[in-house]
């Protein structure tokens, strides 16, 4: 039954309202109020034996409050609920529940809980098992029949995977469950994306057993992934895609980070009406893209919008190759010298350790370069020379410089990308110039287009071009006399580029103009990496580990349990639940698997046409509410109130007004007890006492701040924890047990040093909470506040994380002395181990404490003078996460980047830490003890 916004599961109880006239009349009467008489005990039995009393009409509001309170009554048993839900079709011999917890999944995945939630919900009220698949799990996992409350505990533990459907072979195996459960229910709650093989999936679990369809998807197809990020010549190329069928333009903006998280530049794509396909262009230096880990798409949370970058992304490797020995007496006629000076700011250069070509080609292609160059080499040996043009093909860009043996070589169709005449032009020669001839405009189709033409440059000696029809395209750069100076081609995947002079400053100056080292930048800027180099052909067979992987939601996590060893491939590597999307390698090298690829598209999931009933259903949370808690609640509170008014019409409260008060107190106690709030009655012992405070000074102990989230908060003790072991075993100090305090409440004093755990969902804290703080720091105490986020070097202004714009809000509110990053020469850097930094689980960010305005160092003692301890000490590096141990002892958390040596130092730190709190400027001169005692001569 519904009406509007509320129904009521048993409407028939509403026929109870009928009776509350009867009710009416039934409570119009009420016992007379007793008449107190100061007379003699015999007059007044006179007066009771002669006088018949009548009962007295009972007051219209008391009236009106109990029939009030029976249809509170009489209405909380009809069950009502208020914005019901729509009961789902999860009848028949078993509900099937087919989920898709793909990538896609992971942006709106508690709505997909919340429907799948209703639909057991009313599968185990009609009595019918569950059968339950996840379409991007393991294919061995367990898929029922379940029954309901077993299905919602398997709901609720599953999440979403950074990897697409598998949905043929998840259908083919609820398709056969369901042969055992003919005439069931099936639910399709699909992430909305079209698939390889979906058609067949459809037909396999729906063609057969199946009774009753239930369609769940979201309203529109609203994803946005990343599929390419290319460093060009001018920045890095983003390209977005997203569904088709959104007639309006959008604007998104992309994001680029480094190793440490740190966002670094920005981009904005922007899709045209009715588009598909995005572009943008991260416009900045070239050493900044070098240090790009990842690209992120802002606003969409899911692995989809994320890529990872590796070495084939960044700093480009170059082998150089030359049959001219160097002359070491001098050393600027040498044929690569002005090309290692120009190249080594902004490329790995390596080269070969022989001469013969036959060898040094072969070592440096298995140093997988970018980009080779070769200064006058002239044929190419046969045995070595096809690899070298397969290498072309695939990708790498040769660059040759002309000289005598490159001119008496020949032509070479693979490995020029011109044709040349035979011989040379030299000033003087058979075709020579009157004067040198200087370089003019760069043409407008070549990498050069936007370069300066250098006015200083001449050229006095070069290789000529056969003039071909095609000539004009291939040239980059010419001479004034129209004849080519740089020429280039495309050739399948890679690049040709000849240079029509020397590399040394014989046939022109050009190598020895500030144009030669941004021809060469531009040119390297073209060209790809083509892998990371390996030692031998052992690593070369060998799998990579999985480093860092993409989550669900687009972070970056620790690789998850089921991640195996990646082999990479020469083609595109599949995303599976084993090789998910992330970094694979080591610190030293990583290779990057992307979740899309240039040729990915969204293709919205058509529905199945089948015969089957049919019922479409939209994701979304369960907004029904069921009111019979409240209004029993409230019928309660009336009945506590109908007792003290007979209580007070009876007289009570005026005849002995202690036994009155007695008695309410005492009704008010049972009541409240019965509506679960009894706490009141009971003395406040969360305060602690004189004993707890003996306890809490007797030691020295560590406290942390209690933030309230849970998992929060048990972190920051398994760390200080961690930190206590560690401080007992090093040092003298054997500290207590560490204590959470509340800072509103708990006494502060008794702590040295109180670690704050910033995190942006908690609760921000009170005025009054941050001005206790504030004069805990005034009266000696220290705050280690940690952001747990490596951002913290970013206190000041600017952009910051969640974390750190809460760290500031809370900074707001307190007197903050200057601050700094720990100078090397601080007393905290040898309190007790010496320390150049201070890393926790994260090593991206430095510890800030008080500047110390007025300390001096002089004569190079070991540390600086001053006095005092540092009032507030910030970092984001995640100390606790570091020092967290369980109960075996056994670090809970990894290190990023996974070195152990990096807990270690961390441990160390807080051994520091401790140090400086308890010791104060009295380590600072025990540092400088030996040059006291040499001052007084001992």
């Amino acid at each position: 039954m519904s009406w509007l916004p509320l129904s009521f599961g048993a409407p028939m109880v509403l026929w109870g309202l009928l009776a509350l006239p009867v009710i009416w009349y039934l409570l119009r009467l009420t016992p007379p109020r007793p008449r107190t008489e100061v007379f003699p005990p015999l007059r007044i039995l006179a007066r009771v034996l002669r006088r018949e009393e009548t009962p007295h009409q009972s007051p219209w509001w008391l009236t009106l409050l109990r029939l009030l309170m029976a249809a509170l009554v009489v209405t909380a048993l009809a069950e009502p609920i208020f914005n019901p839900r729509e009961k789902l079709p999860a009848e028949g011999s078993a509900l099937a529940l087919v989920i898709d917890n793909d990538w896609a999944s992971a942006a709106d995945w508690g709505k997909r809980v919340a429907t799948a939630e209703r639909l057991i919900a009313d599968a185990g009220s009609n009595g019918v098992p569950v059968v339950i698949a996840f379409t991007a799990e393991k294919p061995n996992a367990e898929i029922g029949p379940f029954d309901a409350s077993a299905a919602l505990d398997r709901l609720r533990a599953a999440k979403p995977r950074p990897i697409p459907t598998d949905r043929p072979a998840v259908y083919a195996r609820v398709a056969a469950t369901l042969e055992r459960l003919p005439g069931a229910s099936v639910a399709v709650l699909a992430d909305g994306l079209a698939a390889t093989g979906d058609e067949a999936a459809f037909k396999t679990l729906l063609e057969r057993n199946a009774a009753r369809l239930v369609w769940a998807t979201s309203d529109r197809l609203s994803l946005t992934g990343l599929t390419s990020a290319d460093n060009q010549v001018d920045g890095f190329t983003l390209t977005a895609i997203r569904a088709p069928g959104d007639p309006a333009p959008a604007q998104i903006t992309a994001g680029a980070f480094d190793d440490k998280g740190r966002r670094i530049a920005d981009a904005t794509l922007t899709f045209a009406p009715g588009q598909t396909t995005a572009t943008g262009t991260m416009k900045v230096p070239f050493e900044l893209r070098n240090d790009f880990a990842s690209i992120a798409l802002d606003g969409e949370h899911q692995a989809g919008a994320v890529r990872v970058l590796d070495e084939s992304s960044k700093r480009r490797r170059v082998g150089l190759l030359s049959q001219a020995e160097a002359d070491q007496a001098q050393p600027l006629l040498s044929p690569l010298y002005y090309i290692r000076r120009a190249l080594q700011p902004f490329a790995d250069l390596v080269e070969p350790s022989s001469a013969d070509l036959a060898d040094a080609i072969p070592q440096l292609l298995d140093q997988k370069p970018a980009m080779i160059i070769m200064a006058d080499v002239g044929t190419i040996p046969a045995q070595v020379r096809q690899r070298l043009v397969d290498w072309v093909n695939n990708g790498g860009t040769l660059v040759r410089f002309a000289g005598s043996r490159l001119a008496a070589a020949g032509n070479d169709d693979d490995l020029l990308p011109v044709r040349l005449r035979s011989g040379e032009r030299a000033l003087g020669g058979a075709l020579s110039w009157t004067t040198p001839q200087p370089v003019t405009e760069f043409p407008k189709n070549g990498p050069f287009a936007d370069l300066a033409p250098p006015t200083e440059v001449t050229v006095s000696r070069q290789v000529l071009a056969e003039p071909t029809p095609d000539i004009v395209e291939r040239t980059w750069a010419t001479l004034a006399d129209g004849t080519p100076l740089v020429t280039g081609m495309k050739k399948d995947k890679g690049t040709l580029v000849l240079f029509h002079v020397t590399p040394e400053a014989t046939w022109s100056n050009l190598p020895i103009s500030g144009s030669f080292v941004e021809m060469l930048r531009r040119i390297v800027q073209l060209s790809r990496n083509q892998g990371t180099a390996v030692a031998n052909a052992e690593a070369a067979a060998a799998s990579l580990a999985p480093y860092r992987m993409i989550g669900a939601d687009g972070a970056l996590v620790p690789p998850t349990p089921d991640a195996r060893p990646l082999v990479p491939a020469a083609g595109p590597l599949p995303v599976t639940l084993e090789n998910p999307p992330g970094l694979y390698g080591s610190e030293t090298g990583v290779f990057a698997h992307n979740l899309l690829n240039a040729s990915s598209t969204f293709t919205p999931l058509a529905r199945p046409q089948v015969s089957l009933p049919v019922t479409a259903i939209p994701y979304a949370f369960d907004e029904s509410e069921n009111l019979k808690g409240p209004l029993v609640t409230l019928a309660l509170l009336l009945m506590v109130l109908d007792t003290l008014a007979v209580f007070w019409m009876g007289g009570l409260f005026s005849r002995r007004p202690r036994r009155a008060a007695a008695t309410a107190a005492a009704l008010l106690i049972v009541f409240g007890g019965l509506f679960g709030h009894a706490d009141f009655a009971r003395a406040d012992d969360s305060k602690p006492g004189d004993s707890q405070a003996i306890e809490d000074i007797s030691k020295t102990r560590i406290a942390y701040v209690i933030t309230g989230e849970p998992g929060v908060d048990s972190i920051s003790r398994a760390g200080l924890e961690g930190l206590t072991r560690f401080l007992i075993e090093k040092t003298a100090l054997e500290p207590g047990p560490p204590a959470g305090v509340d800072i509103s409440k708990d006494e502060l004093t008794f702590y040295p040093l109180i670690y704050w755990p910033i995190d942006a969902t908690a609760p921000m804290p009170s005025e009054a909470a941050i001005a206790r703080i504030d004069a805990y720091m005034q009266q000696g105490g220290t705050v280690l506040f940690d952001t747990r986020d490596q951002f913290s070097n970013g206190i000041g202004a600017g952009s910051a994380s969640p974390a750190t714009e809460r760290l500031r809000d809370i900074l707001g509110n307190l007197n903050v002395p200057p601050l700094e990053p720990v100078p090397s020469d601080h007393v905290l850097t040898k309190s007790f181990f010496i320390l150049p930094e201070f890393p926790g689980r994260f090593n991206g960010s430095p510890l800030w404490v008080e500047a110390s305005l007025d300390a001096s160092n002089t004569e190079n003692r070991p540390v600086r003078t001053g006095d005092g301890v540092s009032p507030i000490m910030i970092t984001g590096n995640d100390f606790a996460g570091a020092w967290a141990v369980d109960e075996n002892g056994d670090p809970m958390l990894p290190t990023v980047p996974p070195d152990p040596m990096q807990r270690v130092y961390a441990l160390r730190a807080g051994v520091n830490i401790m140090m400086y709190m308890l010791t104060g400027n009295y380590k600072s001169d025990q540092v400088h003890v030996p040059v006291l005692l040499e001052r007084l001569g001992q």
